[in-house]
């Protein structure tokens, strides 16, 4: 009797095992298949803290394209003046330019963490008194002001940080994914957010607009006071002469990023597409207008265009998920962006011209991501924020110096020569940049040195 009671529990738990096993090959088979078809992006979705970092994140910039939409709506309303949504944007993007310096020597210093949750904390607050003033009545223009800038500052705050806090989130052969799994949430950001905020305003009013924002901000900061990750310089040099701790921190940064053959060249074709190309997004409406005479519907075009071709992009380059190739690729989205804006403006044809901007998006955003990992994978890290801040100001401030030299000369010479000539620039940079292509490759592919 006992010795058939040991048979069937020894039949029986060779049968669980045999299920386990078949159970653990389907999983296994399963996972198998959406790495196959996921690349790189499934393996940085599967780490737990970047995964809900990236969702929180993803959510905030939700917030973020839906307040500015709600913003701009705002202004017009309250003034009818083209004069004032050039100030409200200008105000909302000045930040950024003026502080992200400042703002990667407060992260290097404080860590990366503490400096995010602080500005989501001053984001939600922002919003929730901008919401307050908007249902009580007292809004105005100038106070629309005012809570713009200060928000633009916190944005500018934690900017730096939140780059450089993916470094610490993942190993860095999945580093290329999970940048480029941030590049591809901007992407999504900016179409669904205004049209989410389009909506709501129809039905419920810009006050709802900006409550939707401050929650999506808070949902991120309560991601965020779930994780933890390894900084190396997490409040380890907070004590001092505090101002001029700071601006030795950002005299340091600044002289890593030149001394640094590898970051220097980097950042020297960052700057020249910045300068060069992207200031042609600024000049769509005039493009539409006056090159293809197709209004703002032809502006739609032109625009989306371009943004399908970065989103597209970079959801390729989060499958890829190689570092191997990246400067490869920097280098060769120098000359493709210029080539391919420069095609797209020699035809009358608006159709013809967006196929060829699809392209270019997709190289400009190629060669954003392949520089953001690059200088990631390369630069050591107790100077991390403060590089990637100087990342910030070149792609950012750049455009916006860009456009202004860019429409100065359309307004002499004609848009298309101006664009032309900012295109035939990015050739001659790639003609710097092609001998020392192979010499960079090292340098920044490999382990830091």
């Amino acid at each position: 009797m006992r010795s058939r009671a040991s048979h069937c529990l020894s039949s029986w738990r060779g049968c669980c095992y045999k299920t386990e096993s078949r159970l653990e090959g389907r999983n296994a088979g399963a996972d198998l298949i959406v790495t196959q078809v996921f690349g790189g992006a499934s393996r940085a979705l599967k780490i737990p803290v970047f995964r809900r970092y990236w969702v929180g994140h993803t959510l905030a910039s939700v917030g973020r394209w839906m307040y500015r939409t709600a913003v701009g709506w705002l202004a017009w309303e309250l003034t009818h003046s083209p004069g004032w949504l050039g100030i409200i944007a200008f105000a909302d993007l000045i930040p950024t330019v003026l502080l992200s310096i400042l703002s990667g020597a407060f992260a290097d210093r404080f860590g990366f963490m503490r400096i995010i949750r602080l500005s989501q904390i001053m984001a939600i607050t922002l919003t929730l008194g901008l919401a307050a003033l908007i249902f009580s009545g007292h809004i105005n223009v100038i106070s629309l002001l005012v809570f713009t800038m200060c928000l633009g500052c916190a944005e500018s705050l934690g900017q730096p940080a939140r780059m450089s806090a993916v470094n610490a989130m993942v190993s860095k052969r999945d580093l290329s994914s999970a940048i480029a799994l941030g590049s591809a949430s901007f992407n999504a950001s900016r179409i669904i957010g205004p049209a989410i905020a389009g909506a709501l305003i129809l039905w419920v009013g810009t006050g709802v607009v900006i409550l939707a924002c401050s929650l999506m901000f808070l949902l991120f900061y309560l991601q965020l006071r779930t994780m933890h990750i390894i900084e190396v310089n997490s409040g380890s040099k907070a004590s001092g002469n505090m101002l001029g701790n700071i601006l030795g921190d950002v005299r340091s940064g600044v002289f890593y990023v030149f001394a640094h053959r590898g970051i220097r060249f980097v950042m020297i074709l960052l700057a020249a597409t910045s300068f060069f190309v992207r200031p042609v997004i600024e000049l769509m409406p005039g493009v539409s207008g006056q090159i293809f005479n197709a209004g703002p519907t032809g502006l739609a075009l032109l625009l989306g265009s371009i943004g399908s071709g970065a989103l597209g992009a970079s959801l390729f380059l989060a499958r890829r998920g190689e570092m191997r190739g990246l400067t490869k690729l920097l280098v060769l989205s120098t000359i493709a962006t210029g080539v391919t804006l420069m095609l797209a403006m020699q035809f009358q044809n608006i159709w013809i011209a967006s196929g060829f901007l699809v392209a270019m998006g997709a190289f400009m955003l190629s060669g954003n991501v392949a520089a953001q990992t690059l200088v990631q994978n390369s630069v050591e890290p107790e100077f991390r924020a403060r590089v990637m801040s100087l990342f910030i100001v070149f792609a950012y401030g750049l455009p916006a110096l860009g456009a202004v030299l860019m429409g100065w000369l359309a307004s002499m010479a004609g848009l298309q020569p101006a664009i032309g000539g900012g295109a035939l620039f990015m050739v001659i940079f790639w003609i710097w940049a092609l001998p020392k292509r192979e010499a960079m490759s090292k340098r920044l592919e490999g382990e830091r040195v």
